[in-house]
């Protein structure tokens, strides 16, 4: 391995874990793990990092993430906050378009808006936070079968030695090789017949202030739009055809995409960076889990960009199975640790693809939904909850632990790294001597209400109760005593 975290294609071994894909789901994940001393290995087909900005919409949840990873200031320094939309018609400005509904800041929720960043400067920033850590990645290494036994998997690849692994994550795409070597089965349907093109782009003539919307002009056009990227001199360019249409991805085609739906000429767009087309869908897998393989990001789940979910919920997956991961391998945690994995993921991931699809339809604005701090695991085997006839707006095990600064201490800071947190609040109840697990007190917080709290290491209540009477048991459930 050279100092920057790439090694070559020979001679690779065995691993703890083989993470297969360096898209922002497995360069996470593998962040994830490197800081818990787990063993891991990132392979990538590709000879490089993925170089659109395709991605680039980072949720306020996932923001909460990247916090706890490491990698939060480099995100925040390398992007900013969505402009605002303007409309354009005839080559005049008729007004402005707000892209999200506004949202209220809140003690419990430090960020609250979507922040851009194209995908390529996330994985860049992840890449550099893995290489840090001590983690590698392996570029040119492509997937060409599978086989897994009780103590392990065996991945080959086109070129370079086989790896064994005692655990292996398909991050590998929609078209994960590793999901089809498995045959699991991935069911969807298509968002819209309509393909699309995105392309990144040098423009001149328009302003970096606003994301620039031009509506179709008749029947047989689609939309332009056109968001300035923000830390760089590119524009995002989506532009959306007819049903049938094969897209022209060269300088030239989108070239006369631009002059023909907007007031700019052919030669104010002066470089395509990058350009791909794809047909908005909505598919999930069949299962997130096959013995010793887990799928997770767009290996799992295939979303339309509306909405901004699809990199965030593959975060999320990553975020989700890196501490169950290891806590098997390196915590002592039973294995069936595991199972909780697809059992608490694959709702997720089918909620937000229908939220996805209903933003794409233009049947929902992008709201509180979208910033994904809603979600959690209620009623799952990991959330238990002791309390009794608790309102359903009140904090249960199973919900996002909320942020807050009490009696001098900000939760979110003591939350932050690959430990366990147990939070009481106006309760001096004795507790179990749990030797991995941070102790916090604070004498009120009204977002908790009262009782005992044991976060899990990705930010949510894993156990509730107004005491601890039955916290020892948890905490065996879970590998902690």
């Amino acid at each position: 391995m050279n100092a920057d975290g790439i090694i070559g294609t020979d001679g690779i071994g065995n691993t703890d874990v083989l993470v297969v894909g360096a898209g922002p789901t497995g360069l996470a994940l593998a962040v994830d793990l490197a800081r818990r001393g787990v063993d891991a290995l990132v392979v990538e087909r590709a000879d490089g990092l993925f170089p659109g900005s395709r991605g680039k919409g980072i949720q306020p949840r996932t923001m909460e993430v990247f916090d706890d990873l490491g990698v939060l200031d480099a995100i925040r320094a390398a992007g900013g906050t969505y402009p605002v939309g303007m409309i354009w018609q005839d080559g005049k400005r008729v007004g402005e378009h707000q892209m999200f509904d506004p949202a209220e800041a809140s003690g419990d929720s430090p960020y609250t808006e979507p922040w851009l960043v194209p995908q390529w400067r996330t994985q860049e920033i992840l890449f550099a936070r893995l290489a840090e850590l001590g983690g590698k990645v392996a570029f040119g290494r492509e997937v060409t079968g599978l086989t897994q036994d009780e103590d392990g998997v065996t991945v080959e690849f086109a070129s370079g030695a086989p790896v064994r692994a005692r655990y292996a994550v398909a991050a590998d795409g929609g078209r994960s090789a590793v999901r089809r070597a498995l045959g699991i089965g991935m069911a969807g349907e298509t968002v819209d017949p309509n393909p699309m093109l995105v392309a990144d782009v040098r423009i001149t003539g328009l302003d970096r202030d606003n994301w620039h919307v031009f509506p179709p002009r008749g029947d047989d056009d689609g939309f332009l739009a056109i968001c300035p990227l923000t830390g760089t001199e590119d524009f995002q360019v989506v532009a959306q055809f007819p049903e049938g249409t094969d897209v022209d991805l060269s300088l030239d085609g989108i070239r006369k995409v631009v002059d023909a739906r907007s007031h700019l000429s052919p030669g104010d767009v002066t470089e395509v960076r990058w350009a791909s087309d794809f047909r908005p869908r909505a598919a999930m897998a069949d299962r997130f889990r096959a013995g010793r393989v887990f799928l997770a990001g767009d290996a799992a789940h295939v979303h339309s960009p509306a909405g901004g979910q699809g990199l965030n919920t593959s975060v999320q997956d990553a975020y989700n199975l890196g501490w169950k991961l290891g806590a098997v391998l390196r915590g002592g945690a039973p294995v069936a640790l595991l199972d909780s994995y697809e059992e608490e993921r694959l709702p997720v991931a089918a909620d937000m693809l229908g939220l996805s699809t209903r933003v794409h339809r233009g049947e929902v604005r992008r709201g509180a939904a979208t910033r994904q701090l809603g979600l959690g695991y209620r009623g799952r085997s990991l959330a238990v909850e002791s309390r009794t006839d608790l309102p359903d707006d009140a904090l249960h095990a199973g919900d996002r632990a909320p942020d807050g600064i009490r009696d001098g201490v900000r939760l979110f800071d003591a939350f932050r790294g690959p430990h366990w947190t147990l939070l009481t609040v106006a309760t001096n109840t004795t507790l179990p001597p749990l030797p991995a697990v941070r102790t916090v007190r604070i004498p009120s917080y009204e977002a908790y209400g009262a009782g005992v709290f044991l976060v899990r290491p990705d930010g949510y209540v894993g156990w509730a109760g107004s005491t601890s009477q039955g916290l020892a048991e948890y905490a065996t459930l879970v590998g902690l005593s």
